[in-house]
This record gives C-alpha cells, structure tokens and sequence, in this order.
C-alpha cells in the first residue's frame, strides 16, 4: 500500500464513510498495519462528523487480535473518535453557547458513545493499563533495526525525526564500539539502541494516557476508575516516575531538528504533561485520590486525624491498601519534590499545580491539608508568587487556586503563612500579585473571606492569636477591602463574556454577600455599591450587570444536569441557601431592602434584557 496521499485526496476519501470502516479491516494484516494506521488517521482528521466506533465491523475482535505495540498505535486513532471537537479550547467559550449547544443536543454525543463502546470491549482497559505502566525492559518483538527504523518513519511521518534517529544510532554504536573493542558492532545493527527503545516507550505512553484521561473526564467515569484501580495503574506508573517519566535528559535525548530538550514539542515534555493532565483528572473529586499514596503516608493521614481529634475521612479508611502505591514514595509525594526543583521558567509549574490542588478538591480535609503543608507546599507557593515574583498569568492562577484550598478554614496555613510574609514589603508584593487580576486569584479570595468568616466565629485560644497577628485576616476583615472585591468582582464579568473559567468571580461575589446575608448586613452591602456606583460617576451601571448575571446564574446552576456539589463543597454552604440568597437578590419587590432593584433609580433601570443565545 502506498503511503503517499495529500489533504484533498483525503478529503474526499473521508466522504466515503464505507471505504473508512473499509480501511479498518486491512489493520488485521500486519504487512499493512502501519499504513492503514496512518492513512485512517488522516483521513479522520479531515473528516467533518466523527465515526462511530460501533459501525466497524467485528471491532472487539480486531482490537483483540492487535499486540501489545499495535495496540499503541491504535490508541493514536482512538485519540480521534473519542474526544469531543471543541476540547482544546474549552475555557474560551462563553457559557451561553455551551449551554444553548446543549439544548440543541439532548442526547450523548458521538464522542460519548464512542467511550462506552470501548468499555465495552473486554480487556480492553487492562491492556491500557499495562502498556501505560510496562518498564522498558518488558517491551517485546523480533523485529530487525531497519524494520524498526520504518515503523518510526511511518508512525511519526516526519524524516527530521528519522534523521535524528539514525544519529543516536550512530553514537551509541561508536561508543560500544569503543568500550567493547568493536565487538558490539553486530548487536548495535540487529538492535534499537536503548535510548532509541526509551523513546519508542515514551511515544506509546504518550498514546495511552491520552485516551485513559479523556475516559476518566467522561460520563463512565466511575466505571473507568474501578477499572484503572484494580488494573494498578497508579502504583504501575509510580513505580515508573523516576526511571522514564521524569527522568533525566541524557545528552543524546532524541530532540527534533531546531528544537532543544526544554522545548514543549519534545516527546519527553509531552508524556510528563499528559502524565500531569491524568493525575489531575484522577484525582479530582473522588475518594480513588488515595491511591497516589502509599501505605505510611496513609497511616500518616491517620494519625494526623487522630493527633487533631477529628474523624478519619472515610475515604483514607475504606482505601483497599493492596491497590495503593508501593515503595518508598507515593506518587503525590514524589510529585512535590519535583514541583519544588522546577526552575522558574519551567512550563510545568502550570500542570504539576493543578495536579496537587485536584488532591485537595472537594470537601476541605484537614488531613489532606496538613499532609502537605508539612512537606513545605506553602512555602514553596509563596516563594514562587513572593519571591520569584512569577509573571506567567496561567501559572500563577494554578498557584493562587492551590493556595486556596491547602489554606481553606487550617488556622496553622495562615500561621505558616504569616511566618512567611513576615514584611509588609513581601506583603504588598502578594497584595500586588492578587490585584493584578482578579480572574486568577479570585478562588484565594473567596478562601481567605470564607476562612476568615469561620474563625471569627470561633472562641479558640489559638485562633483567636493567628486572627489578631496574620496580615492576610487583618486586610481581609476591613469592610472596605471586601467591598472593594466585590465592587471589581462584578465589574470585571458579564453575561456574554462568561467561560468556565471565569464564572468563578461570579460566585465568589455570591459568597461573599451570602456571608452578609448570614450576619443580616446585606442590604449595607448593596447599599455601598450603590454608592459606589455614583463615586465613580456610572449610577445603575454594577447592580444593572449584577441583577443579569444572577438571572443567568439560575438557569445555568438550576439545570437538572448541573451538579451544585462542588458549590457545596468548596463553600460549606448548603446548596438551598445558595438559591434562596440569588433569589432574594432578584426579587422584583422594590420595597425589599434585600432586592437589587430597590438600589437602582427608575432613569437607570436596566434589568429586563434578554442574553439568551440562540
């Protein structure tokens, strides 16, 4: 089969939806295999609707007569049929067209049905498993140099790529060449050199922890980490971590051609990412996060518990200990200790942040929290906000959002946190780091407000000292600096404009006039912005785009699909109050001194506009 095909002619090839299944057939053939892999995935990649996995003929079959290493391969193809179009920029579009979409698709997508159809096939997730986990040193085959060679050409399509392949080759067999007095010749011709094996693993991996984390975000996602569980997947990649997912460069890493070693196309920094991006969807709001520990740290977060006289999480309790990570390390654990070596330039930060902060996610555990504040977590945020003064926007909302939940109602943080920030010039620099935008660093602010709420209402000794010494309490309990968030809050969003992920200022604005609401000071609050509505010379201008905004929010948060726990978890406010505050807010009673429109003039009376995106 011929290999050589442009766009256009694979443009009309796609338009042939039976000569694509077609094409499946030929994979049984092992002659062919890579070709055919090649060309589907062309094709696919121009083809307007996506296939349906449940249309190829005998596809349990054909998935269980591949090896190990077509598997692989396939999981490239797989990559395709399973995600949904528009993933790479999902935090771009506005809320109002996802949700418009969604009435338009009242059933699962094609990318959905796509996932349950692998499910489905048996063994299917066990395989991936091994393969993701497999050391080097396991991988099999008998094929020659040249065939690997090929297989290489044809898989990554790119002959800089096979180029810098044969280079490598060359070194490692002119230096056997020298230590064993030219006797490795042979062997180093009938044989990949090991970094070139390493590299192979690596592209495969690369495959297979794509697709096993676009399963775990999926609506099997239970199912999909029963599966990953049983199969060892997290303690099989622990045991990988320091030999082959962050191991270190050797000076002939394969690097393509006007690339270095640090550059985000290489192989290396691509498995670490996706590696990143999987442990973040593991981990995330579910009880299987216990598994990236090992057997001591679980008993740590035990006695951390116990020494604080509150219950273990059930979650750490019902943890089947034959699951969890062996050897010295878990896998959270060594995740810290390279996050603190990370230079400052490094474009991890960014995924190894929002790895640890998916630990910490969900209903605030203490436990979780101090098991890392005593690994010097905090510490090591601070600085890098603080000290290196971090400029990366991406990366310091990853940070500002770890800080928020390691910190969240654990009185020691915020006395570590004051140890610290023991200056008012390292004080303001943080201050600074908060106000240069809101969108990053609103999630800390609604930390502090909701902890700094907690302990107000706590008659602790301890507390009592760390409220009157931290900096951070004291700026946040002057009125002034609450109003002035809630004042930018709502300024710096709007119903057109609203994403994933900004709709957080939204309900850190809600929470902080829920909280007024609790100590019955909301009609002060909405007062003040009235006022300072006419300070800065725009009467109408915040409460108008406040009184839209909270419409929205009912239809988007009131939608029988949405799930309102994680507004429950992570503000320890009952869902139901949440409800009743925005409905309070928008009532139409203008003689309430809890309603909006009591707080907007007649002559500037905007509220009736319609945002429904068709």
């Amino acid at each position: 089969m011929s290999v050589i095909y442009n766009t256009q002619l694979c443009k009309r090839l796609a338009e042939r939806n039976d000569f694509v299944l077609f094409l499946f057939t030929l994979m049984t053939n092992k002659k062919t295999f890579l070709q055919t892999a090649t060309l589907i995935e062309d094709i696919l990649g121009v083809k307007k609707e996506m296939i349906q996995l449940d249309d190829i003929p005998n596809l349990a079959s054909l998935v269980s007569s591949f090896d190990q290493q077509q598997l692989a391969n396939f999981c490239r193809i797989l990559a395709v049929t399973i995600s949904e179009l528009d993933t790479g920029s999902d935090d771009k579009h506005t809320l109002l067209a996802k949700n418009a979409q969604q009435k338009k698709n009242l059933g699962p997508s094609r990318a959905e049905i796509n996932q349950a159809t692998l499910l489905n096939i048996p063994g299917f997730i066990e395989r991936l498993c091994k393969l993701a986990t497999r050391k080097v040193s396991e991988t099999t085959g008998t094929s020659s140099f040249l065939q690997e060679l090929e297989e290489w050409y044809t898989w990554l399509d790119n002959a800089l790529v096979l180029d810098a392949l044969m280079r490598v080759a060359n070194e490692e067999a002119e230096q056997k060449s020298s230590d064993e007095s030219g006797l490795a010749n042979t062997s180093t011709r009938t044989q990949l050199p090991q970094s070139m094996k390493i590299m192979h693993e690596i592209m495969y991996k690369l495959e297979v922890l794509y697709v096993l984390c676009v399963l775990l975000m999926g609506r099997q996602r239970n199912q999909v980490h029963k599966m990953i569980a049983e199969f060892k997947l997290i303690p099989g990649l622990n045991n990988l971590f320091d030999k082959l997912i962050w191991r270190k460069h050797s000076a002939s890493a394969l690097v393509l051609h006007g690339h270095n070693q640090n550059c985000d196309c290489s192989p290396d920094i691509t498995l670490k990412i996706q590696f990143l991006r999987l442990l973040q969807s593991f981990s995330d709001h579910h009880e299987n996060k216990y598994l990236l520990l090992n057997s001591q740290e679980l008993n740590e977060l035990s006695a951390i518990s116990h020494k604080a006289n509150i219950p273990e999480v059930d979650a750490v309790v019902n943890t089947d200990r034959s699951l969890v990570c062996d050897g010295k390390r878990g896998l959270l654990t060594r995740l810290l200790q390279v996050m603190k070596k990370e230079p400052a330039e490094s474009s991890f930060r960014f995924w190894q942040a929002r790895a640890v902060e998916s630990f910490l996610r969900g209903t605030t555990s203490y436990a979780d929290q101090m098991f890392l504040l005593k690994r010097g977590l905090l510490e090591h945020i601070l600085y890098c906000i603080v000290d290196s003064e971090c400029k990366s926007r991406d990366v310091l909302q990853s940070y500002f959002d770890l800080l928020g939940e390691l910190m969240k109602f654990n009185i020691d943080a915020f006395k570590r946190f004051n140890k610290y920030i023991n200056t008012d010039e390292k004080f303001q620099v943080f201050l600074n780091q908060i106000n240069s935008s809101l969108v990053d660093s609103n999630m800390l602010v609604r930390c502090i407000t909701l902890s700094l709420d907690r302990f107000e209402n706590q008659s602790d000794a301890k507390v009592a000292e760390v409220l009157s010494e931290c900096r951070l309490l004291s700026y946040m309990s002057q009125m002034s600096m609450r109003m002035s968030f809630l004042f930018r809050l709502i300024n710096i969003i709007h119903v057109q404009t609203l994403t994933q992920e900004n709709v957080s200022c939204l309900n850190t604005s809600l929470v902080i006039l829920m909280l007024a609401r609790r100590k019955e000071k909301l009609p002060f609050y909405l007062r003040t912005l009235q006022q300072m509505e006419y300070t800065e010379k725009y009467p109408g201008f915040i409460l108008n785009n406040f009184h839209s905004l909270l419409r929205f929010w009912q239809q988007h948060y009131l939608n029988k699909d949405k799930d309102s726990t994680c507004l429950e978890n992570s503000s320890c406010i009952s869902f139901t109050y949440w409800k009743e505050t925005v409905s309070i807010l928008l009532s139409p009673d203008r003689t309430s001194p809890c309603a909006i429109v009591s707080y907007i003039d007649e002559a500037y009376m905007d509220i009736d506009r319609d945002f429904s995106e068709e």
